[in-house]
């Protein structure tokens, strides 16, 4: 039997708004190895987080998790504010 808290899917990145109601927007990085070059290169995406009770503000490092779709844009929800922005 599979542990279903294993095969969930978390990332850490920093909050770039909290302007919506119960939703945030995380711009996630990453690092990927070039196919032709080898140097690692930066990729970015902002992800649209459902937050609850509105815990993360600007700047903030967080862990969230994907889930079931909330809406259209929203697939992730807010797992932890590891940083606050003070």
């Amino acid at each position: 039997m599979v542990d279903k808290n294993s095969l969930e899917r978390s990332v850490i990145g920093v909050v770039s708004s909290a302007k919506m109601n119960k939703t945030i927007t995380v711009l996630v990085e990453r690092q990927v190895k070039h196919p032709v070059y080898g140097k690692y290169v930066k990729r970015s995406k902002k992800v649209h987080v459902h937050d609850e009770n509105s815990l993360a503000k600007e700047g903030d490092v967080v862990r969230v998790k994907q889930t079931r779709p909330l809406s259209k844009t929203k697939t992730w929800v807010l797992d932890s504010v590891i940083k606050t922005n003070v």
